[in-house]
């Protein structure tokens, strides 16, 4: 549907153009910078269109990344191949900041119940996506001995 109302979106100002040639005024001040903001108008809509045209290939070539019937997304673990993923109450994130030309990392409590807790070390500042007390699944992946953090899905 998108797909349909871009392409009649960029037509519509291919159509001015053609006006504005047929009356002559191509050549003036006013109908070169009319016919350029035509263009321009006509150039987004063909582009969205060309957008919207390839992801409905990809969706069609490969159905299981699709979105589902309700909107939701797919899986990280699936999206991410490789993934790990971790789940509990964030206990605390601790952020350290190391010398110049290392990574800096933040270790991340997950307490599963009030007597099980789990450890993770993330490479970078992950402070504002993990809240203290909030119950996430986190989605991560080894890169070069570090667990970058993918994704993370609130509960």
């Amino acid at each position: 549907m998108m797909l349909l109302i871009s392409l009649i979106l960029a037509l519509i100002p291919m159509l001015g153009i053609v006006g504005i040639a047929l009356y002559g005024s191509l050549t003036t001040v006013d109908g070169l910078f009319m016919a350029l903001i035509l263009l321009t108008i006509a150039g987004i809509f063909g582009l969205n269109a060309l957008y919207e045209l390839r992801k409905a290939r990809l969706n069609h070539a490969n159905p299981g990344r699709a979105a589902g019937k309700n909107g939701s997304r797919t899986d990280a673990a699936f999206a991410f191949p490789g993934a790990l993923k971790q789940r509990g109450r964030v206990a605390s994130v601790q952020f350290f900041e190391s010398h110049v030309g290392q990574p800096n990392r933040s270790i991340v409590t997950l307490a599963e119940s009030p007597s099980s807790f789990q450890t993770l070390v993330l490479d970078g500042d992950v402070r504002n996506a993990l809240p203290l007390g909030q119950k996430v699944e986190v989605t991560m992946r080894k890169q070069n001995g570090l667990n970058v953090l993918l994704n993370v899905s609130y509960s």
